[in-house]
């Protein structure tokens, strides 16, 4: 993927947003009032580990009374995997969710009201989780499905706090093939994560900025679009503007001239 090589363009009319296509999105809604171009493309993708990858780690899941998880995608993997290797999950056993939609998503896979269900009371908080878990530290043996790349922070509580715990790695977040995408070009792309970026340059190691303008969504993703020296033009949230929609509305009010 490159970019165009005349003069920043200030107008706006084609937007990449590098997550997949949602059935319903104010980007539709924002397409339409602003007449511009909006497309979905998912710049990472999950893949799981197989079955008998997963006998490397050696790890017997029905030696643990509870487990957590943190995400759909660490509740989809675990009941594959289960079902690959025909491991029949108890039902004495305990979740423990990182939120309620998290715990809600369970209902696809057991009977949700018969089942004992932990879910953090502050959404989407793992101080929330981890206030939760305190209560059974000493009660339960604990297995965290995670994905291979994993974050550092429920890991260290885990082990800081005296929890029995084994992590269970069983998919990992890569990159897309993006390589239908070398010759097309938008004006803005919207990233989401810092992987997204990666991904990008795992596509295309020769990106060039140049006219293209860049927008990210959290301070992660903000400050690792600066280390590939890339020049950040919307920036969300921010005091006013909490969504990455109303940064990107605001943006084109400003260079397109329409009104809000």
């Amino acid at each position: 993927m490159s970019t165009l090589d005349n003069e920043v363009i200030k107008e706006v009319k084609s937007i990449l947003i590098s997550q997949p296509k949602p059935e319903r999105s104010p980007y539709f809604s924002l397409a339409t009032k602003h007449d511009i171009k909006i497309d979905f493309r998912s710049f990472i993708q999950v893949e799981g580990i197989t079955g008998k990858e997963f006998r490397k780690s050696r790890i017997n899941i029905p030696d643990f009374s509870a487990i957590i998880f943190t995400s759909r995608n660490s509740i989809k993997h675990f009941f594959r995997i289960c079902e690959e290797l025909r491991i029949k999950v108890s039902p004495d056993l305990k979740y423990f969710c990182a939120s309620e939609a998290i715990a809600l998503f369970l209902q696809k896979f057991i009977t949700y009201r018969k089942r004992k269900v932990f879910f953090a009371k502050k959404q989407g908080t793992q101080a929330s989780l981890k206030d939760v878990m305190k209560k059974h530290v000493n009660k339960e043996k604990f297995l965290l499905p995670c994905s291979i790349s994993r974050k550092d922070d429920l890991p260290n509580f885990l082990k800081d706090n005296g929890f029995d715990y084994s992590e269970a790695p069983i998919y990992d977040t890569v990159a897309s093939d993006l390589s239908d995408l070398e010759n097309i070009f938008y004006d803005m792309i919207i990233f989401f994560s810092p992987l997204g970026i990666k991904s990008l340059y795992h596509n295309f190691p020769d990106f060039k900025q140049n006219n293209t303008r860049i927008a990210a969504f959290g301070p992660a993703t903000a400050k690792i679009i600066e280390e590939y020296n890339l020049r950040l033009d919307i920036k969300a949230p921010q005091p006013g503007v909490p969504s990455m929609t109303m940064a990107i509305e605001k943006y084109l009010v400003k260079v397109n001239g329409k009104k809000a």
